[in-house]
């Protein structure tokens, strides 16, 4: 930020958005319409068709623009919708795409069984390690799609190091930002050109929508990325994009409880005797804690761990909670328990999932807003299971 630029929480309450010129209304209205009237041939007040933009959609992607210290950013129906999106913007058949190792399940079946099928390549490499990042560039890459921390490990890579090997092959660097926000860390400030985000998780933060974002400071990348989402009808419904208006207000302060709480948790599990593994950037035990304090603002909400007695011991400890919710989602108010092996990474190739950690013992766990001593004590009565 500049000294003439609003600070960060102020951006969150009140970026791309103003009061409604006709009524008033202090909230962005819902442009719930399918078209709009033109007031003449060739001349309109900048919609035409709500599968090309839409107004409420605008006003969101405005405020993420601002959030992530960029220009631009196209609202998509999904995280995954954004990831296809971008991946058809910039491939086409004979490309090779570069992807970290350890990646959201669905990005895994993307490029392995759709994008496949015309002519991408995928090799996903352990981009926490620049060495091997580093040797899969010398191939040639017009992609590299870097999640960090990654999901569900949390392993770091060190994005300005990614963005710079990345961008001497010509590659263009993307950063799955879902985990962080841009509460945490900003991407496009340590070199990358896409920041990507699933908005179901933090940044609407309810439960309540599905949504993605890709944001750039390109404005060629932008004109691509708003083609191709025309031309493949994925942008966000209205409504979605004003509950996701509403979320973003309360971004900063839900990240800073959810770190809290997930720093408290982490340090529970830590020093239980039945955990055997604990995957939390905020740990000072944590492998890669120099890397977390200089690119990340805080640790998070997510963290993975391991129990003793293997699988059979953590699948009874996910099915014993009574407070956390045993579901698929991740960066809601309320914590979240999921067991990726079977449920958010069950299309990874088990190969792939135990190569990178994902064992079938694996826990993760979204810390939600509740009390910490709460949680803390669902797990105690859990683990005691």
């Amino acid at each position: 930020m500049t000294e003439d630029e609003p600070s960060f929480d102020t951006l969150a309450l009140h970026a791309g958005a103003s009061p409604d010129p006709t009524t008033g209304a202090l909230l962005t209205p819902i442009y719930q319409s399918t078209t709009y009237v033109v007031e003449a041939v060739g001349k309109n007040k900048g919609y035409t068709y709500s599968r090309t933009a839409n107004p409420t959609v605008t006003a969101l992607e405005r405020r993420l623009a601002a959030l992530e210290g960029a220009g631009h950013c196209v609202c998509f129906g999904t995280g995954l919708g954004a990831t296809t999106a971008l991946a058809l913007a910039l491939l086409q058949a004979g490309d090779r795409a570069v992807l970290s190792d350890v990646v959201y399940g669905g990005t895994v079946r993307l490029f392995r069984q759709v994008l496949a099928k015309f002519g991408v390549a995928a090799d996903f490499v352990d981009t926490s390690d620049p060495r091997a990042l580093e040797e899969a560039l010398r191939r040639p890459a017009r992609l590299l799609f870097v999640e960090t921390p990654a999901n569900p490990t949390l392993k770091l890579t060190d994005v300005e190091v990614a963005a710079r090997l990345g961008h001497a092959a010509g590659a263009v660097v993307v950063v799955d930002n879902t985990l962080q926000t841009p509460v945490l860390q900003r991407p496009l400030d340590l070199g990358a050109d896409v920041a990507l985000h699933s908005t179901t998780k933090f940044i609407e933060g309810h439960n309540a929508t599905l949504g993605g974002a890709l944001i750039t400071r390109t404005p060629e990348l932008q004109e691509k990325l708003f083609f191709l989402r025309n031309a493949i009808g994925a942008i966000q419904s209205p409504f979605n994009a004003w509950l996701t208006l509403q979320g973003v207000k309360t971004l900063p302060l839900r990240m800073e409880r959810h770190s809290a709480n997930a720093l408290a948790v982490a340090r529970f599990l830590e020093g239980h005797p039945k955990v055997t593994k604990i995957h939390y950037p905020g740990l000072e035990s944590f492998p890669q804690s120099e890397l977390a304090r200089r690119q990340q603002k805080a640790g998070g909400a997510l963290m993975a761990f391991e129990v003793e007695g293997g699988t059979e011991a953590g699948i009874r400890v996910m099915n014993s909670v009574r407070l956390s919710s045993l579901a698929e989602n991740l960066g809601a108010a309320e914590t979240l328990i999921t067991h990726p092996a079977s449920m958010t990474h069950a299309a990874v190739p088990a190969e792939q999932r135990l190569a990178t950690g994902i064992t079938d013992g694996l826990i993760r766990l979204s810390v939600g807003l509740e009390s910490p001593a709460d949680i803390i004590e669902d797990l105690r009565r859990a683990l005691a299971a």
